[in-house]
């Protein structure tokens, strides 16, 4: 019989072993068999790769953490717990052995970043400037800033309050390539510019509705104004700072639960199954560090806005950091999706004075928008310890556990699913509210020749018959049209199948 494979863990996976580490799973994760030849194996749950037996680092966790960084990547989360764990002492040895190698220099930046301590060493005085993030693993800003102590380009994309991670992946750098911002132009140049400000009124108020209806709220017309609004100032304003966020809050909530600043309790998303069971869906990051992530969100957003990242990273990043934080009792999500829009329009990937309907798109999606909150959500809801009281009040007995997954969170889940809502956005729904336009003008402009009815018996007739296949139901035309002749509402029928064609079935998603 064959001898079994001997294989250990390696890198990241070996490090949590050793230090008992309690944190998500890395993404990728390294073991070293006798024997093996290099093989990957992917799952949705990350990356599995083996190495054969020349690639074991050693022994010393100093050399798994090389390892790591070579191999795994570069987590955050994880290395603000492992980093304490080795001990600075063991760190500082390690940085004296080969103070100018490219990992050595990383991990002394890395270790003084996240643990706020300061290793007795000298600041190095020569050598070229490494990278911290490499290019072609992660996202990162293209003019980092210098750190001359460790002569290190910092080009993370936030700081050590929050800092989130994308990988570079294939679906993210395709659509990338696709250029969204380009398509949506080239589909409104087909439009006259009157019928495009026509569209952008009505583009505003769906996207309102939308925002509202994915949390299963019918807005009354007050708050729809003021949503739309906000909407409107969002497209030139940064609304991306604290005073700003708090006004946007009270816009959009019930006055009864408007806040003066960041929430004070512990709070959690959830819903009740029956009466005192409540299933928890994500664990807000406790009260005491809400002040610091959110100093973060806003420090990254503008760190990304002066490196210019791609506008739709950035505001995947600012919009899911703000919903993940939660810094409010209520209202979160719609603010959520405000930035997103308040981001892509300052950044000039929407079309001036537009706003794309994304959060229609999200409704009509919510299991890929579930998704994409529940990729981060559910896996701080495995690892934390909680309880609730008889009022519903949370506990959170392990926050020192779960305050990297916060600061720290790979968001590269949440990148493509904001790209796939946009191209959705910019591919079906612009053009089908565009198109729907152009024939409501054209067949509008037909009737009025059979017919000289007001706009406003024209918009009804139109939309009736839009309801019922093309056709006037005779309970509809007996109330409302009783003074057309037959030979004329046929007439009137025609003009709408001509118009709509194969649109005359229905109208558009919010019509």
């Amino acid at each position: 019989m064959p001898l079994e494979r001997s294989c250990r863990a390696a890198g990241f996976a070996a490090l949590i072993d050793q230090f008992g580490i309690q944190s998500l799973a890395p993404w990728h994760r390294s073991s070293v068999c006798d024997g093996a030849s290099k093989r990957i194996e992917r799952s949705a749950s990350g990356i599995v790769e083996t190495y054969p037996a020349q690639y074991w680092p050693g022994d010393d966790s100093c050399d798994h953490l090389e390892f790591a960084l070579k191999y795994d990547g570069t987590d955050l989360a994880l290395l603000s717990k492992i980093l304490p764990a080795i001990g600075a002492e063991s760190i500082k040895r390690w940085v004296q052995a080969t103070p100018h190698g490219k990992y050595t220099r990383r991990i002394w930046y890395l270790f003084e970043l996240l643990t706020g301590q300061r290793l007795p060493l000298a600041d190095l005085k020569a050598g070229n400037y490494v990278d911290l993030l490499e290019h072609d693993e992660y996202f990162v800003l293209d003019t980092p800033t210098q750190v001359r102590r460790q002569r290190i380009n910092d080009n993370l994309l936030g700081n050590g309050d929050f800092c989130p991670a994308v990988r570079k992946t294939a679906a993210i750098t395709a659509f990338i390539g696709r250029d969204l911002s380009a398509r949506s132009r080239e589909i409104m140049s087909r439009h006259p510019p009157e019928l495009l400000k026509r569209a952008m009124g009505y583009l505003y108020t769906k996207e309102t509705k939308s925002s509202f209806e994915i949390e299963h709220i019918n807005p009354d017309t007050s708050r729809t104004e003021r949503f739309v609004g906000l909407l409107q100032v969002a497209a030139h304003d940064d609304l991306c700072e604290k005073q700003r966020l708090v006004e946007a809050q009270n816009r959009i909530v019930d006055p009864r639960y408007r806040e003066t600043g960041y929430r004070t309790d512990q709070n959690y998303v959830g819903e009740t199954v029956h009466f005192g069971n409540e299933r928890i869906h994500y664990v807000c990051p406790g009260p005491e560090l809400v002040g610091s992530l959110m100093s973060g969100v806003i420090a990254s957003h503008r760190r990304m806005e002066s490196a210019n990242i791609h506008p739709v990273l950035h505001a995947s990043l600012v919009g899911y950091g703000l919903v993940f934080v939660h810094p409010f009792g209520d209202g979160n999500g719609r603010l959520h999706r405000l930035l997103i829009h308040n981001i892509l329009a300052r950044r000039g990937f929407v079309p001036s004075g537009m706003v794309f309907p994304v959060s229609a798109v999200m409704r009509k999606r919510p299991a890929e928008y579930d998704a994409s909150l529940e990729a981060l959500s559910s896996p701080i809801v495995r690892l934390a310890d909680y309880s609730l009281d008889d009022a519903g009040r949370m506990t959170v007995r392990n926050g020192d556990v779960l305050g990297p997954l916060y600061r720290f969170p790979d968001m590269t889940t949440q990148v493509e699913a904001l790209f796939a809502f946009i191209e959705q956005t910019v591919e079906t729904e612009l053009v089908l509210e565009l198109s729907f336009l152009a024939s409501y003008d054209r067949t509008k402009r037909a009737m009025q020749e059979v017919v000289d009815l007001p706009d406003r018996d024209l918009d009804l007739f139109i939309r009736l018959c839009l309801q019922n296949h093309g056709r006037l139901s005779r309970a509809k035309r007996d109330l409302l049209f009783g003074a057309l002749r037959d030979d004329e509402v046929a007439q009137l029928e025609r003009c709408i199948a001509g118009g709509y064609g194969a649109m005359g079935s229905g109208e558009p998603s919010e019509g």
